[in-house]
């Protein structure tokens, strides 16, 4: 949730002139069918670093002097957009813009919704993989265009000749899902993934505020929107601060999906940050993964306190406690005897600008289950 958030207004820009990518069908079926090119396109990305902001870099000015381009249209030349051309390395592939993208796609909520949040709305040309509806109060009059249920296919993506693909997650941008990054990158298009969701070598060691911050100011230097991403910044910092976690030393499962065996939350990535912030202690917090299975009898010695769901359209909250409730093992739980479940919505578990919302509002359910013991 980002109701406490003012965040620019979503409006059409007067933008330098920008020169898009010419994809033609021949070509595209020639590259998507070069595996030894993409796999020598991937090893030559620059070593990144696990910071989101780490990435970013200017490049010399006698490159900024040649951004400066003819307008097709008229003749007249543009000047080269301030910041640009911009570097950026996600999942140790680098890839340099030459000015503010004007087509992009984006797949996973969490790269749709950041988007948006910046004021970007308007230059989303097809979006994928949602996690849940986009919040109101970020939509507003935009309505971005549905691709795809899920991973769109390659072909999809380049037929709407986008100068930026933004993924959620790194497996977004593979050979199993929207195609590799060296296929967008043999073609022009920069690609950007969440580097929270980096695997590997590049996975940071433990998410934090602060990179999910990062995230947000190095997208506004992308977007061509600094401006509005320190805004949100600023605001999303004052937000957070003014939590008032519990101090009760509760435990708490982070139950994800799954029935037969959870999903659940682990300690390192975005369930153990949230419930860090309101004064959850993770009883999977000694697994280094950001989310990891559990079995149902290792969650029942554990006997967690409460109960985080996360609602989700595929596995909704009253779908898990029906599943607790069943569960032997589990129903003989405090926790699920006496209902002690807050829930969250399943775009907010993953790092973005729903983030600080997820925990102001899971503070608040909390705050009311303490209330009513």
């Amino acid at each position: 949730m980002l109701g406490h958030v003012r965040r620019p207004a979503v409006r059409p820009a007067v933008r330098p002139a920008v020169r898009r990518p010419t994809v033609r069908r021949p070509a595209v079926l020639a590259v998507l069918a070069g595996g030894a090119l993409l796999l020598a396109a991937c090893g030559a990305g620059a070593a990144g670093t696990d910071r989101p902001g780490a990435g970013a870099s200017a490049a010399p000015s006698a490159a900024a002097d040649g951004a400066s381009g003819a307008n097709e249209a008229d003749g007249t030349t543009a000047p080269g957009a301030v910041g640009f051309p911009l570097s950026v390395t996600t999942c140790g592939v680098e890839t340099t813009l030459d000015a503010p993208p004007e087509r992009i796609v984006t797949v996973k909520s969490s790269a749709t919704e950041m988007v948006l949040a910046l004021g970007a709305g308007d230059r989303l040309v097809g979006t994928a993989f949602a996690d849940g509806a986009v919040p109101a109060e970020l939509a507003g009059a935009v309505e971005p265009p549905v691709l795809a249920e899920k991973n769109p296919a390659a072909e999809a993506v380049l037929d709407l000749e986008p100068d930026l693909v933004y993924a959620g997650w790194e497996s977004n941008l593979s050979a199993d899902g929207a195609g590799e990054r060296a296929v967008y990158a043999d073609l022009g298009i920069a690609t950007y993934v969440s580097p929270s969701a980096c695997k590997g070598e590049h996975q940071p060691e433990r998410l934090s505020f602060d990179l999910v911050f990062e995230e947000i100011e190095e997208m506004g230097a992308v977007l061509g929107e600094p401006e509005a991403a320190e805004a949100l910044v600023t605001a999303q910092r004052a937000e957070l601060e003014a939590v008032v976690p519990s101090d009760a030393g509760l435990s708490a499962l982070w139950y994800s999906s799954g029935s037969d065996t959870p999903y659940v939350g682990a300690g390192i990535g975005a369930p153990q940050m949230i419930m860090e912030a309101v004064g959850l202690d993770n009883v999977a917090g000694d697994v280094a993964d950001t989310w990891t299975s559990l079995a149902w009898e290792a969650v029942a010695e554990r006997d967690p306190d409460v109960i985080v769901l996360v609602d989700s359209a595929w596995n909704t909250a009253a779908n898990k406690i029906e599943v607790l409730e069943a569960n032997p093992v589990t129903a003989a739980l405090p926790a699920v005897q006496k209902g002690r479940y807050v829930t969250v919505p399943f775009p907010a578990t993953e790092a973005g600008v729903r983030n600080v919302g997820a925990v102001t509002d899971l503070a608040a359910q909390l705050a009311e289950l303490e209330a009513g013991t």
